[in-house]
């Protein structure tokens, strides 16, 4: 008894699935939602601070002059204009060199206020991924 070369029926497709290859409807795509843990947040920094940093491992600056001890904190930005707008605000009348520190955020325990990330913590010398010098 011989059977017929058949293709055997394609299995049904959960709805919710697309075709591989296949792209969602622009209007289908979930919501995009601020996840630091998965971006680089940057933080503007004295390069004596910076420096100061290294043999700790440990940063513990917040801002201009506090300290992560007397703020609470270490402020951070989500991106490079939130880091210009913070320069304009407190850093531009310093005349020290200054750093973006670029930090990769993960288990560190940020949470975003005001639109602002938050450092609760010190910050580990080793979650710094690169340092640029800032330009004005």
């Amino acid at each position: 008894m011989t059977t017929p070369n058949t293709a055997p029926a394609p299995k049904p497709r959960h709805p919710a699935t697309r075709p591989p290859g296949q792209r969602p409807h622009p209007h289908h795509r979930p919501p995009r939602r601020h996840r630091t843990d998965t971006m680089t947040v940057h933080h503007l920094a004295l390069r004596t601070d910076w420096e100061a940093a290294q043999p700790t491992g440990e940063y513990r600056i917040s801002t201009l002059g506090r300290t992560l001890d007397e703020e609470g904190f270490i402020h951070l930005s989500r991106d490079l204009t939130q880091l210009h707008r913070v320069h304009t605000a407190y850093y531009q009348a310093v005349t020290q060199p200054l750093l973006i520190l670029d930090i990769d955020p993960t288990g560190l325990d940020i949470r975003l206020e005001n639109d602002y990330p938050h450092l609760y913590g010190p910050l580990p010398t080793n979650a710094v991924t690169a340092v640029h010098p800032y330009t004005r």
